[in-house]
């Protein structure tokens, strides 16, 4: 029989750069391959894994869903997706939410509810979006014409029209791309995650804060990869003060499933009504019953664990060899080396920037000791 890898060049779309690598288990923070060999996980499936491999909380909730109802379309209630809506708007102070299946999903609805309230409410000629530059939003149309950078637009224009790019935390950036008659919503991420490991600045976010407010222009916060405790709080817009009229959010309330969230305050929530927006899988059950588990154990004591374990992640990396900065947010994370010539043969395998955005229950040993592997490895 052919090698795994073989048959995926063979059958699978080369859209991915894999490693050679083949990942067959693994347990908590620990991934093992099919030779047996251990690696100490800080990717988390791209953010997603937030309570590591093979969590046995996650699995029952998941298991038991399971034999009950996989699946039905939106056309009848069930009850994974009210509790989970409800312990949402609960913790955030958002008033509903419309599930979708991922990340890009979520902002596709954020971008049409945008939109459609502004057209309700100033007139069709109110639809542009503001977004930043070296931002991410995700792949299809709308979303990676909201992204603000070019690479990832090579082949695929023209892109959506109605878009523009400011620099992020440049409030006069921003400001200049304004027009109060045309401009619909600013779309930010808190901590951009393609563009390095970026983290607003509090005086951006009161800029933003005061603009969108004077102007009526609808904010929206892109918690996809920062969101659901990554950080330290439920969503990283908490910390900055941020009051988002629409909110995005996936990858780590699935917990390994896919499902994305759109959430709306009391400002937006009727920005979409029956015939305007909808979803097969969107809210399904078993992944709802999934995401379910992973915020009601997001409570205020593991938010503060996470907090102190990027504070010894932080302190560990600063002084290591090799080593000119640590930036990011929580477990949000990048590393930078020196330049080449300040580094010995050794290090010179490392990347000049390294991201980490491990399960939120990383342990303190695979990361934070003088003598974690991490740490030697650098």
């Amino acid at each position: 029989m052919k090698d795994i890898k073989e048959l995926d060049h063979q059958y699978i779309t080369g859209t991915y750069n894999r490693f050679p690598v083949t990942i067959t288990w693994g347990s908590n923070d620990i991934a093992y391959d099919e030779n047996g060999k251990k690696y100490i996980d800080l990717e988390s499936g791209y953010g997603t894994n937030s309570f590591g491999f093979c969590d046995s909380d996650w699995i029952n909730a998941v298991e038991e869903q399971l034999h009950k109802v996989q699946h039905t379309s939106n056309l009848y209630y069930t009850e994974p997706c009210v509790k989970l809506a409800e312990l949402l708007a609960r913790r955030t102070g958002m008033t509903n939410m419309f599930f979708t299946n991922s990340g890009g999903e979520a902002n596709e609805c954020a971008l049409k509810a945008a939109r459609r309230y502004q057209h309700l409410h100033k007139g069709p000629d109110c639809y542009e979006i503001i977004s930043m530059k070296n931002s991410f939003h995700g792949r299809s149309y709308g979303a990676l014409s909201a992204t603000g950078n070019p690479h990832y637009h090579e082949g695929f224009e023209p892109l959506v029209p109605g878009f523009k790019y400011a620099e992020f935390n440049d409030s006069e950036s921003v400001e200049s791309l304004v027009d109060a008659n045309r401009t619909a919503a600013i779309i930010v991420e808190c901590v951009q995650g393609e563009g390095g490991v970026n983290v607003m600045t509090q005086e951006f976010a009161d800029a933003l804060t005061k603009l969108c407010r004077e102007k009526d222009i609808l904010l929206i916060c892109d918690e996809v990869q920062a969101g659901n405790g990554r950080t330290g709080t439920l969503y990283s817009y908490e910390q900055l003060g941020l009051r988002p009229d629409i909110v995005t959010t996936a990858k780590g309330i699935g917990g390994g499933l896919p499902i994305g969230i759109c959430m709306f305050n009391e400002k937006t929530k009727n920005a979409l009504v029956p015939g305007t927006h909808g979803t097969t899988f969107g809210g399904n059950p078993v992944a709802c019953a999934g995401a379910l588990s992973i915020v009601e154990r997001l409570n205020e004591g593991f938010l503060d664990s996470v907090k102190r374990k990027s504070t010894m992640i932080f302190e560990a990396f600063r002084d290591a060899p090799g080593v000119a900065a640590v930036e990011g947010l929580g477990l949000m994370i990048a590393i930078t080396r020196l330049p080449k010539k300040h580094l010995t043969s050794s290090m010179n395998a490392w990347k000049t920037v390294s991201c980490a955005s491990p399960p939120v229950l990383l342990g303190k040993r695979c990361a934070c000791s003088r003598r974690s592997p991490l740490r030697k490895n650098i």
